[in-house]
């Protein structure tokens, strides 16, 4: 409960929160903060680790009914990553850009694990279509994934939403029948 409460305030303010802040919006004295953590930067730590953690995107990509047709499954996909990828950016962009110090090394799972975990999952949900594609679910898996890290995070980009994004994936550019 005082991580996924110290999450946002973190985003928010960088290291420069108080432990007073979080415990204030956590509803707990700041004794409590430190009976479960040695220090606030442990805290700081805890929060980037459940931040990158893939765990909650898994859950999300396992909760997608694979009986739907596939763009609309790897829409959902997209909006789940998406949003992990902007839990991941809030806290590592507040921690690292004038909000104070860099965390350092993180505790849990390693970047290549973490991504092997969401290509699996997301492998999952292209197997009902095995026989229609082109490559194994897990290259598919593979290279959505990689899609969705290439979006346009600039204002002055094009953006996709989600469903278009999975559409021009699995339909490409063009529209129509070739001339």
């Amino acid at each position: 409960m005082i991580i996924q409460t110290a999450i946002p305030l973190i985003a928010e303010y960088g290291a420069a929160v108080t432990t007073a802040k979080i415990a204030r919006a956590a509803g707990i004295g700041e004794g409590t903060i430190f009976r479960v953590f040695a220090d606030k930067d442990e805290l700081i730590q805890a929060c980037v680790a459940e931040a990158l953690s893939p765990d909650h995107a898994i859950r999300e990509l396992d909760a997608i009914d694979v009986s739907q047709p596939l763009p609309d499954r790897l829409a959902e996909a997209a909006e789940a990553l998406e949003a992990h990828m902007a839990r991941m950016g809030a806290i590592m962009g507040s921690l690292g850009h004038g909000g104070g110090k860099h965390p350092g090394r993180v505790r849990g799972a390693g970047r290549d694990d973490s991504r092997a975990r969401i290509r699996s999952a997301l492998a999952e949900l292209l197997e009902p279509d095995r026989s229609r594609l082109r490559r194994s679910p897990e290259e598919i898996a593979s290279l959505f994934f990689g899609l969705l890290f290439t979006q346009p995070r600039q204002d002055d980009e094009p953006t996709l939403t989600p469903k278009e994004l999975a559409e021009v994936f699995l339909h490409g550019a063009l529209t129509g029948a070739p001339e």
